[in-house]
């Protein structure tokens, strides 16, 4: 699932590209996850202002309205002159007079939703419960210490919930937890100060780093070029069950949290 790093790297790979382009057409293929919301003809001739991002969302900023897409679990876009007639997983096309931007998504859980602003109904109901963006400088440790605290949760599931700081996804969640070194399962409200300190800069470490690489390629994601991430090469304990772990080795050990894996070293990882 591409996760704030694939969604910087893929914004990244586009947005100046597409920046003052006019639309000149709109296509739409198998319905999404959720719909446009309105006649996709009524975007052309619109222009781009430029791309922001918003957690895993991308904002599409038009001189009228915006343009919210979210990769789902499997898409990706691509955004070039004359790309290949569409396939059968292509399911949206943004013609512009700089390039076609596409989404692509096997499993259709993405979306392109059309919204008058940020601020519009439609917007903020996508928009208004995400958490701090970690790449920010609202990001602090005084907010985020109170917002983990709150909570009884097992710290790895408060993390991936997106409510107190966004984007930390399943693989880069493990890899924080490891640099701070927490145990997936701690409660989010056992945390001291000292490891507060530490969880809190290794989300920022960890996905900065993570948007150096490329982000992620699993499975398929690409960036709006086509190319691959590959910040999986170098993570810590992410998909190395078994394997020892870099710093002292230690087999890495996995469990299973909320139906998704987490992975950890049992001896960097004392609690």
């Amino acid at each position: 699932m591409p996760e704030l790093p694939e969604v910087e790297v893929t914004r990244r790979s586009f947005a100046q590209a597409i920046a003052g382009a006019r639309v000149t057409a709109v296509r739409l293929g198998k319905p999404l996850r959720w719909p446009l919301g309105g006649d996709g003809d009524a975007l052309v001739g619109r222009q781009v202002l430029g791309v922001r991002r918003r957690g895993k969302y991308l904002l599409v900023d038009l001189d009228q309205g915006i343009l919210l897409v979210h990769l789902g679990m499997s898409g990706s876009l691509r955004f070039a002159h004359g790309l290949p007639p569409p396939g059968p997983h292509d399911h949206f096309d943004l013609g512009t007079t700089q390039g076609t931007l596409r989404l692509h998504d096997p499993r259709r859980f993405g979306a392109v939703v059309h919204a008058a602003g940020e601020a519009d109904a439609v917007a903020q109901k996508l928009l208004g419960g995400l958490g701090m963006e970690p790449l920010s400088d609202d990001f602090t440790l005084d907010a985020f210490s109170r917002g983990i605290k709150a909570s009884r949760a097992p710290i790895k599931q408060m993390l991936l919930a997106g409510k107190v700081v966004v984007g930390v996804g399943n693989i880069y969640a493990s890899e924080v937890l490891f640099l701070s070194g927490i145990r997936p399962q701690t409660p989010s409200a056992r945390i001291g100060p000292a490891r507060m300190g530490r969880l809190h800069a290794a989300i920022r470490q960890v996905l900065e780093r993570a948007v150096e690489l490329g982000g992620s390629t699993l499975k398929d994601f690409s960036n709006a070029d086509g190319a691959y991430g590959s910040y999986q090469a170098h993570a810590n304990v992410y998909g190395r069950e078994g394997a020892p772990c870099k710093v002292c080795g230690t087999p890495i050990r996995a469990l299973r949290q909320g139906q998704r894996s987490s992975y950890f070293c049992p001896r960097c990882q004392r609690a």
